[in-house]
């Protein structure tokens, strides 16, 4: 039976925490600028010492700062700060500036390494059968008690098979939001309106004649019907992630690119409307699954902490997947700081259709 690893707190009554000083508050001079010497947060728990107490911030996320509202820790990007508000300040994160960041709380185990060993880092010859075992049980159990948040890139809705597995999971609860770029809408639609992505078939990946226009045909389309939900009743739309996704109540957030052909309606054009939406998704997010499209991977990895409080105040673990069929995509994720990222390094047409398999839905 599958068990969430426990969260264990760190222990204030040991020094150095114990005789920490009150963390110091600065207030904001200027709308949008923090002051100096402002604390970064970062994916991991982080407690601040208010009038005595040990507070945790709840929602954390890597470049932010955070703020004391009414005896409480919010974290605000720097865009959103007000004249006035009070700022974290301190660079040091044992205790000293009143600032602890707990990193070891869910005590992951890690095999004893050898100075020499190989295989250290995972690549394409990885093996991944543990991965997905575990995958299988964290979305059994997330299905019903978390939120599960898959970002996409448009690779999926080129291959038939991927869709329909795609579409699989939304219909059996797997899929609480997606977040995703104007073009993974665009194909998919196209290969549920044309039966083409980019103009190829979506099985045998043959062009077909003037399928270059297939695209900007299905987003006129979209266009002239107003929106994606009128699109798919009037032109009797039947298949297809975003088809799911409306027939289930699964919501989308597509953010826009310099790139965008049209684009579809729903597409945020604004980039910080954008991240708020996708930030609006990530906060309750317990699992997170990334494929094949690096910068939405990154922005959300960026997102995206390590924990979450839950409703009841128990605190656990977010799990977090990148998967991607270039190793470069995969590691730099860690190296943008996501530390707590498991990486898989395959085709992600094959990936999902494989978790379609894995979890029953045949």
């Amino acid at each position: 039976m599958f068990k969430l690893r426990p969260y264990h707190h760190p222990d204030f009554t040991q020094e150095p925490l114990r005789s920490a000083p009150n963390a110091v508050f600065v207030p904001v001079e200027k709308d949008g600028v923090a002051p100096e010497n402002f604390h970064a947060m970062s994916i991991y728990p982080e407690y601040v010492k208010v009038n005595g107490q040990w507070l945790l911030t709840e929602e954390s996320r890597m470049d932010c700062v955070a703020v004391l509202e009414n005896g409480q820790i919010a974290v605000k990007e720097f865009r959103l700060l007000q004249k006035g508000e009070q700022v974290l300040v301190g660079r040091t994160e044992n205790g000293e500036d009143g600032i602890y960041l707990h990193a070891n709380g869910f005590r992951e185990e890690s095999a004893h390494k050898d100075v020499f060993a190989f295989r250290g880092n995972r690549s394409r010859e990885t093996a991944y059968s543990q991965d997905y075992n575990e995958l299988y049980e964290v979305l059994r159990h997330d299905r019903e008690h978390g939120k599960i948040v898959w970002v996409m890139g448009p690779a999926f809705a080129f291959d038939r098979d991927a869709r329909e597995a795609m579409s699989k999971l939304i219909e059996n609860g797997y899929v609480h939001a997606i977040l995703a770029g104007n073009a993974l809408a665009t194909h998919d639609l196209e290969g549920a309106y044309m039966g083409t992505a980019l103009g190829q078939d979506i099985y045998t990946h043959i062009s077909q004649p003037n399928g270059h226009y297939n695209h900007l045909e299905t987003i006129n389309r979209v266009r002239h019907h107003g929106s994606i939900a009128n699109f798919i009743r009037e032109e009797k739309i039947d298949n297809g992630i975003i088809y799911s996704c409306e027939k289930c109540g699964v919501p989308y957030v597509l953010g826009g690119s310099i790139r965008d052909d049209g684009p579809l309606p729903p597409v945020y054009a604004n980039v910080y409307e954008a991240q708020d939406a996708m930030r609006n998704e990530i906060r309750s997010a317990t699992t997170v699954i990334c494929m094949a499209t690096m910068l939405h991977t990154i922005a959300t990895g960026n997102m995206t902490p390590s924990y979450r409080m839950m409703p009841d105040g128990t605190i656990r673990q977010v799990y977090f997947y990148c998967v991607d069929v270039s190793e470069f995509a995969v590691n730099k994720l860690a190296d943008r700081g996501s530390l707590s990222a498991r990486g898989i390094v395959t085709n992600v047409q094959d990936f999902v259709v494989l978790l379609q398999k894995g979890l029953g839905l045949d």
